[in-house]
């Protein structure tokens, strides 16, 4: 067996990357999604492409945000890891499945080999996710008309609400935050994705109940694919009365109001509570990624 060649393409050569079979549909999941040619690599055998990977950020980024698109040859587990070893950039990378692959043996042969390549290249799982996305055809969630809703030009009270929000979480990554950095670090890493959002900043709203106790956050955005859920969080003090629900519909409303013909969203498989906010609200699982990040 002659040795990989591992090739970075341009728009010259950027063909080369659409060779391999995209047996778990990453095509499909990203085809909102624009990807650099440059940031586009190749893992090629004799010629022939066996493994690939395509970086993402956003227009503005000098770097990439994370790798989302790998894909490996059956057998080429090897081929793979070198791809991701070699790249100049180790950031995290998202596996973007076909909802309920764990259930067809084909799909599921094509996952194993991907996750046997990112483990060889020294990255572990972080977490699963479930990816969703609402269309108007579901109809619009009914607002519960429960909480009070303003927008908020302080970050401050952003950053507040944030640090509260995950001094007790479910998301993995806000959890790896608070480990690494802090509740101070898990509530910046926040706000910097809400400000990194090409949405604007004036849509960011606060919840309070008729009291007038701050009882949660809500951030409809953009990300450059297009309308998503932002966050949603509910205080510690005020769990227990289904305020999420409350915030997912507003959310939802507010993006529809502003145009939004489709609104994306996910949630990790282990938050079960989100995950039910969600089928109540109308949102269909389209997706299943697992997000995986490189040895620190």
């Amino acid at each position: 067996m002659t040795d990989v060649v591992i090739r970075a393409l341009d728009t010259s050569d950027a063909e080369l990357f659409d060779t391999l079979p995209d047996p778990l549909g990453a095509r499909e999941g990203h085809r909102l999604t624009r990807h650099r040619p440059d940031w586009k690599r190749v893992a090629l055998r004799d010629g022939r492409v066996v493994a690939r990977g395509a970086w993402w950020g956003g227009p503005e980024d000098s770097a990439p945000v994370n790798l989302n698109w790998f894909d490996v040859a059956e057998g080429e587990e090897e081929a793979g890891a070198a791809l991701l070893r070699s790249a100049p950039w180790q950031v995290g990378l998202e596996l973007n499945l076909p909802a309920g692959w764990r259930d067809d043996p084909a799909l599921r042969a094509a996952a194993e080999t991907r996750f046997t390549a990112a483990r060889t290249a020294g990255y572990d799982l972080l977490v699963e996710r479930l990816l969703y996305r609402w269309t108007p055809d579901r109809g619009l969630p009914e607002r519960p008309g429960r909480l009070q809703f303003r927008a908020e030009p302080d970050d401050a009270v952003f950053f507040d609400a944030l640090r509260r929000i995950h001094s007790a979480t479910l998301d993995a990554h806000a959890l790896r935050a608070v480990e690494e950095g802090g509740l101070d670090r898990a509530a910046q890493e926040e706000l910097d994705f809400f400000h990194w959002c090409p949405s604007p900043r004036e849509w960011w709203q606060t919840a309070y109940t008729p009291q007038g106790d701050l009882a949660g956050i809500h951030i409809p955005a953009h990300n450059p694919s297009g309308p998503c859920i932002g966050f949603i969080g509910v205080l510690p003090a005020h769990r227990g009365h289904g305020y999420a629900y409350d915030l997912l519909a507003e959310c939802t409303h507010f993006l529809v109001e502003q145009g939004a013909e489709f609104v994306a969203a996910a949630t990790d498989q282990g938050n079960f509570p989100m995950a039910a906010n969600f089928a109540k609200a109308g949102y269909p699982v389209v997706r299943e990624r697992l997000d995986f990040e490189p040895a620190r």
